[in-house]
């Protein structure tokens, strides 16, 4: 199932000038970062290491003007970036739902550059709400190093787990939380009983109580991120 895409209009290798534009875009971002900010953080990592280390700290700037909301002077990375896309090439990026992970699918026919000044400007095209924790998802990306697969959707996420949660944790957090610790598929439960249903979970998944060494820090993140979606929905006792 497709869960993001973007597409990026870029200057052919022989164009004499060098430009990026926008495309189609399908980037949700709710809960925050979203489908849409680890797709546009997925592109940024998957090019950081190939971009001209002179330009590296440009793209720190960039994020820093979109993210002021300061006026953006062209050009960036020695690319113009413009709204036409009349004699550009196109770039097809998307994020998909393979079941139980989520999968990037990254097309490799543009520079570095051009890739990465796509994600940043369509990061900070981003709705107010959303565009800070957006932005910083793709500064996350910059720092990246390794391949782009399970453990980048951690890292993006925020989460120093080496496996990726499942999607259920982006498209319907609160169901996802739920089936985690063992709730019905609907409803809140009183906090008391989730606090009860995380400490009894954790102790059984940690390795010292009779858990797997392999998968117990994944399992603990889980949990620990099920029992902070579900406490925030619940209204503390008076």
């Amino acid at each position: 199932m497709l869960l993001a895409e973007l597409e990026i209009w870029h200057s052919r290798p022989i164009a004499p000038t060098r430009r990026v534009a926008l495309g189609r875009r399908l980037l949700p971002t709710d809960p925050p970062p979203g489908f849409g900010g680890l797709l546009l953080g997925g592109i940024v990592a998957s090019s950081i290491e190939e971009l001209e280390p002179e330009l590296v700290g440009e793209v720190t700037r960039l994020l820093d003007d979109l993210q002021a909301g300061r006026r953006i002077p062209q050009p960036r990375l020695r690319h113009r970036f413009q709204v036409d896309r009349i004699g550009l090439a196109r770039t097809h990026h998307r994020l998909v739902d393979l079941g139980d992970s989520v999968h990037f699918d990254l097309e490799e026919n543009a520079t570095p550059a051009a890739q990465i000044l796509g994600a940043v400007y369509a990061a900070g095209a981003v709705d107010d709400a959303h565009r800070r924790a957006v932005l910083e998802t793709v500064r996350r990306a910059t720092r990246w190093h390794g391949p782009v697969g399970p453990s980048l959707v951690a890292h993006l996420s925020g989460e120093g787990s080496a496996q990726a949660w499942a999607s259920g944790a982006f498209t319907h957090p609160h169901r996802w939380a739920l089936t985690v610790l063992g709730f019905g598929a609907e409803g809140v439960p009183e906090r008391s009983d989730v606090q009860q249903r995380f400490r009894a979970l954790v102790r059984s998944a940690h390795p010292d109580h009779g858990g797997a060494n392999e998968g117990a820090a994944q399992r603990i993140s889980e949990l620990s991120e099920a029992r902070r979606i579900l406490l925030a929905a619940t209204v503390p006792a008076v």
